[in-house]
């Protein structure tokens, strides 16, 4: 029972990061983050890159590395927020592993990120108005491409990822049992 990859998608702030390096400690498995990535390969921040390249130069960016990192066997993956609004990524993590949406609600996304600097998509007048936009924006896309949706709001990152690691145990037996 391989869930193969494990993605992690949700909002900024929702924990994918501090999660997935718990989940996959939990699961003997590599941890990449998919950001991190991006700015150890250019070697500068992702708001440089939206600065010369804009939204669309960072999505092209962020789409090649998730194909790479999608080959790899066995890892778990805490993408970008965004990595959703690409229909193409969407069907690659669904069909490379298990998705799990780590979804948080609009109070816990501004407690979380109200001070973080290094967001472009935040650097607005209200952060709070954009993160409720974005949000209503991007949950129906992090459901579609999830196989399981956990809360994570304030769980720790240990029980949470305990939770995780069941669930996709789950998934994966249900996805057994109804193969051919």
């Amino acid at each position: 029972m391989d869930p193969g990859n494990v993605f992690l998608v949700g909002m900024m702030g929702a924990g994918k990061s501090t999660v997935g390096r718990a989940l996959a400690r939990r699961l003997g498995r590599e941890f990449v983050d998919c950001d991190r990535e991006i700015v150890e390969r250019t070697g500068v921040p992702i708001a440089t890159i939206f600065e010369i390249e804009g939204e669309a130069g960072f999505r092209r960016r962020e789409s090649a590395v998730l194909a790479e990192l999608a080959a790899r066997p066995g890892a778990v993956i805490a993408t970008g927020g965004g990595a959703v609004l690409a229909a193409e990524n969407r069907r690659l993590m669904r069909e490379h592993g298990t998705v799990v949406y780590l979804h948080a609600g609009l109070d816990h996304l501004h407690e979380r990120t109200r001070h973080d600097t290094a967001r472009p998509l935040l650097a607005t007048g209200d952060r709070r108005e954009t993160l409720a936009a974005l949000l209503a924006a991007r949950d129906p896309l992090y459901r579609e491409a999830a196989h399981v949706v956990v809360e994570s709001g304030t769980p720790s990152a240990g029980s949470l990822a305990g939770r995780i690691a069941h669930l996709i145990e789950d998934h994966a037996r249900r996805a057994e049992g109804a193969a051919p």
